[in-house]
């Protein structure tokens, strides 16, 4: 179970570690599609947790907050929100790797988690494409050190 808390974690400190290196400015950018800006990306993925908070520990749940879309929001703001869910995840994901299973998800606790990083992956794809489609930019650094798991 600790490899897979890890695991979590560290994909946590990537989400954060991405926001950490975009401009303030950068936050309102918005795709050249239709679809979420850069904040309400990441806003997208808070609430998911929350949803599934709901859904399967509504204990945990209690403490969170939804970040509203009609709000604009700071950096250091989604990121305390972003830890704050992230370890109420880590908690859900603890008791249901000791129990087996997470309350209304399928087929188990280890497929959750493949669950909640694919679906927070493909937002950050999302978000690395409007910043480029936006002519801004983010550090070849930072686009490497994503993908340094053993480091972050």
């Amino acid at each position: 179970m600790k490899d897979q808390l890890d695991t979590w974690h560290i994909h946590n400190r990537i989400n954060r570690y991405l926001l950490e290196a975009i401009e303030e400015s950068s936050l309102t950018d918005a795709p050249v599609s239709k679809g979420r800006n850069v904040w309400e990306q990441f806003a997208h993925m808070h609430n998911v947790r929350l949803m599934w908070l709901k859904a399967a520990a509504p204990d945990l749940f209690l403490a969170q907050s939804k970040i509203e879309k009609d709000v604009p929001v700071s950096k250091a703001y989604l990121e305390g929100m972003l830890e704050q869910s992230g370890t109420a995840i880590a908690q859900l994901l603890e008791r249901g790797f000791t129990e087996g299973k997470i309350k209304n998800f399928k087929p188990h606790p280890a497929a959750f988690l493949g669950y909640l990083i694919s679906h927070e992956s493909h937002h950050r794809g999302q978000i690395m494409l409007t910043i480029k489609q936006t002519g801004h930019k983010i550090d070849q650094k930072i686009m490497f050190g994503m993908w340094e798991w053993g480091s972050r």
